[in-house]
This record gives C-alpha cells, sequence and structure tokens, in this order.
C-alpha cells in the first residue's frame, strides 16, 4: 500500500494514498451503519483509560493515517452515546442522512468560504434557496425571507433577540444599553429551552431580564400569566420588548399557543419570536403543518436542520422577512473585504458569524435526495411509532404526561411519583445498554422522557424499550 509521506508533503499525498485511506474511511463507516443495531447504546467510560489512550498521541512523529482512523473510530465506538441508534430516544440528535454526511465531505473539501458573496457564489445562493424554501413552508412569503444558517439553535435566537433590540431601539446598536430610557425584558415559558439566559448574559440585557413565564394546561406558555407579568413590568418602569414562543419544547415536544401569542404581541407592540429548532420540521409534512398554525404570523423563527431534519451538526437557521433590520443589525465596512456585487448579500453583514462552514449544503443534498414528500413520510412515520409507544406504555400502567403531536412521550410510575425513582429507573435503561431516555421534569412532576427521533426506528425498537423500561419497574 502507498503510504502518506511523512512531514509537510503529508499534506499533499498521492492519489493512490489518498484513495487508500478514502476506502478505509468508507469501509469503517458502512461496518458502524451495518453494526450499531448490536451494540449497547451507551457504555460505562473510564476517564482515566480514556484521557491516556488519547494522550499516547504526542504528536512527535507521524503515525498511518489508516491507523490513526482506526484508533479515533475506536474510541468513538467505545466512549459515546451513540445518537446514531435505533434505540436512541434521547435528545434532539438524530441519525444522520447518508447525504447529509455527504454534504459535510464535500464541504470539508471544497471548504468555501462563506462571509463574502464573490468567495462563493453557488455556496451562498444555495443557502438562500434553502432559506426561502423552508421560511415558504413555515408560511412566509418566500420571495421576502431572510436569515442565515448558523451553528444551531443558540446562535439563531441570539440572532433574533438582537434583530429584536435593534429593531425596538435603533439606538442600542451604537451606543448600547446605556442609550435606553429604561431596563429590556424578554419573556419564555419556563418550559422553554433556557439559552435564553445566556443570550440575555451576552446580550447586555442581563439573566435577570428573562422573565420565565409559568405553564398553563398542557405545558403551554399560560398567556394570562404573561399579560399579568407584562402588564406588571411596565408599570414598574422596565421595558418589554421580545415575548418568545416554542414549537416543541425540549422536555415534553409542546407547541406553545401562536395565535394567541402573536395577536398580543401584535397588540402590545411586541416582537414574537418563534423558537421551533425541534418542531419547525413539521412544516414539511402536510399532515403535521397545521400543528404549527400561526408561526407565520412570527417575526422570525429558529430551525434547527440537525434535529429532527436528520442532517449532521450543526446546522440551525434564522428565518425572517426583513432584511433590512438584518443588515442594520449586523453592518460593518471594512477595506479588506471584497466588494459588494450588486444585487446580492455578503453572510458576514447580515448574520452574527464572519468566516464560516458551509453549513446549508447537508440539508441541500438530503432534501434533494429524499424530496419533501420523502421527508414528510419519515416525520409522520415517527409521529406514528410515537402514537406506538404511547399505546403500549398505557397498557402496560404508565401515566402519559404530555399532550403533543409531535414524537416526544413523556411518561411516569404511577406507583411512585418521586424524582429518585424516575432518575433511577432511567439510569437502569441506560446502564443496560438497550435503549437511552432521560428522567425530565414537567412542571414540577417527575417523568420519563422518550423521543422518537432516528429514521432507523422500528416498531420493534419501541417494543424493546417497553420491554425495558417495565424490567427497570420491577
Amino acid at each position: 500500500m502507498d503510504r502518506f509521506p511523512v512531514g509537510r508533503d503529508s499534506f499533499a499525498p498521492s492519489r493512490p494514498a489518498a484513495e487508500a485511506v478514502w476506502r478505509h474511511v468508507i469501509d469503517l463507516l458502512e461496518s458502524e451503519r451495518e453494526q450499531i443495531t448490536g451494540r449497547d447504546v451507551s457504555a460505562p467510560v473510564d476517564v482515566r483509560e480514556l484521557r491516556t489512550a488519547i494522550g499516547a498521541y504526542g504528536f512527535d512523529r507521524p503515525v498511518d493515517p489508516e491507523t490513526v482512523v482506526e484508533d479515533v473510530a475506536g474510541l468513538l465506538r467505545a466512549a459515546t452515546v451513540h445518537t446514531t441508534h435505533p434505540r436512541y430516544f434521547g435528545l434532539f440528535n438524530p441519525a444522520p442522512t447518508l447525504m447529509g454526511v455527504v454534504g459535510e465531505t464535500l464541504a470539508a473539501a471544497f471548504n468555501p468560504q462563506l462571509a463574502a458573496w464573490s468567495h462563493a457564489p453557488a455556496a451562498v445562493e444555495i443557502e438562500a434557496h434553502l432559506l426561502r424554501f423552508l421560511g415558504g413552508r413555515l408560511g412566509y412569503p418566500p420571495e421576502t425571507v431572510a436569515g442565515s444558517f448558523t451553528s444551531g439553535g443558540a446562535e439563531a435566537n441570539l440572532t433574533a433577540v438582537l434583530l429584536a433590540l435593534t429593531k425596538r431601539w435603533p439606538e442600542y446598536g451604537e451606543k448600547g444599553l446605556r442609550a435606553l430610557e429604561g431596563r429590556p425584558v424578554m419573556y419564555a415559558s419556563a418550559e422553554s429551552h433556557l439559552a435564553w439566559l445566556k443570550i440575555a448574559h451576552a446580550t447586555g440585557i442581563g439573566r435577570d431580564a428573562v422573565r420565565l413565564v409559568p405553564s398553563g394546561p398542557g405545558l403551554r406558555l399560560d398567556t394570562r400569566a404573561l399579560a399579568e407579568r407584562v402588564a406588571a413590568d411596565r408599570a414598574d418602569g422596565a421595558l418589554p420588548f421580545l415575548v418568545v414562543a416554542t414549537a416543541g419544547t425540549t422536555s415534553a415536544g409542546v407547541i406553545d399557543p401562536l395565535h394567541d401569542l402573536a395577536g398580543f404581541c401584535r397588540d402590545l407592540g411586541l416582537y414574537l419570536h418563534v423558537d421551533a429548532a425541534y418542531g419547525g420540521a413539521a412544516a414539511l409534512s402536510d399532515r403535521l403543518r397545521p400543528a404549527l398554525d400561526g408561526i407565520e404570523r412570527a417575526d422570525s423563527i429558529t430551525v434547527d436542520a440537525h434535529k429532527w431534519m436528520s442532517v449532521p451538526m450543526g446546522a440551525g437557521a434564522l428565518l425572517c422577512t426583513d432584511a433590512e433590520g438584518l443588515a442594520e443589525t449586523f453592518r460593518v465596512t471594512t477595506s479588506y473585504m471584497p466588494a459588494e456585487v450588486p444585487d446580492t448579500v455578503d453572510p458576514y453583514t447580515s448574520s452574527q458569524q464572519w468566516s464560516r462552514r458551509f453549513m446549508g449544503l447537508k440539508l441541500f443534498l438530503s432534501l434533494a435526495v429524499a424530496g419533501r414528500e420523502g421527508y414528510a413520510g419519515q416525520l409522520e412515520h415517527d409521529a406514528a411509532l410515537a402514537e406506538v409507544l404511547r399505546e403500549r406504555l398505557t397498557e402496560t400502567g404508565w401515566d402519559i404526561v404530555n399532550d403533543t403531536p409531535l414524537p416526544v412521550v413523556c411518561f411516569a410510575d404511577p406507583g411512585t411519583a418521586t424524582w429518585e425513582h424516575h432518575d433511577a429507573l432511567a439510569r437502569a435503561v441506560v446502564g443496560g445498554g438497550r435503549a437511552w431516555i432521560s428522567p425530565v421534569r414537567l412542571n414540577g412532576r417527575a417523568a420519563l422522557r422518550a423521543c422518537v427521533i432516528s429514521h432507523r426506528t422500528t416498531s420493534a425498537d419501541v417494543e424493546d424499550l417497553v420491554h425495558a423500561v417495565n424490567e427497570a419497574r420491577k
């Protein structure tokens, strides 16, 4: 076998040497895909052993590429929660599509620089086309859609807060919070993703400017409690500016009352952002899309393709119809960047990132090969499996404690309500290696959470999960 030359020449191997590495990687990945079902979803990790194995690489001498690839694959195989496993019922981390992996490879190999349109016209236009498509499915007029791909939902949500602050107070961009006549405050459900606290810290409004509104029936944001909190804040001299609705909460997959919140924000002059990082994928299905009715009334929307759209991390997106607002939020001029091309937008002038990866390609390839109807079929299949799981759990004596059309199933043991009990059940299931679930608190109630998120999951995997939790309960 031709080997990589050592030293600097290893950056440009011969074609036979490069092909040998690619063949090795392809064989390894195909083997993983074929064998993952027979492995444990996760296994205990000895921290010292892991660090010793990694520390054996002192980088003082070159190593054969096939050797290091095999070593790293072995480490990942032994010390990873396998989110690609069909019985991973955990967080929003699905098994990636083949074309998603191919997209990551092409993006890495061509390595386009998406800061400036002139450096990567094809990549920038592919992402813009995707944003118009996603925005159109969510109810925005496609021709008006603006936004950007992001590292994930947290960055997309940060973008929304920056946009909301800039729209409400144009002077914020230049002079900061000191130019404002009071304290800006924002509102989100207590069941929302708490990245809002980090975002508030980063924007300068401070963590205690985030009002976590109690949830009402069905774990949805309580609009009456929201109205009372906004009124109280205004009476105290605070400056409400943003309401966040969640379309698919992390804990329970719940969708907040989107129409009610849109009407509330319109009446009070507040900015409405919908965090649909997980649930936004439902827009690809005509059958599931009605669950998102009202989302089209939001000022901006977050969607994560690396959640229910099954592409590799990270691929979030911020969608809105306010191109001018984004330009004002992120405007900057430098002499060293390429000149702007007429009738185009340089991504660095309309998003938080400057240099960045071609994140949209993996979604473009996945959608092109599966088609929207193919995606819809998979999403509907996941939702159907979740219904099967709810039925089987109910039949075997569990209480279903959440209500959502999305495939997140939260269930509790009616015999023992404590957190310690449910945490022990989850640890027993995970420790057995057969499946991965997590404990969760919903309005203070302890439960177990299972999300059907993998295109590899079958009804047999659902039955295995039911058997595992029932065994743990004995």
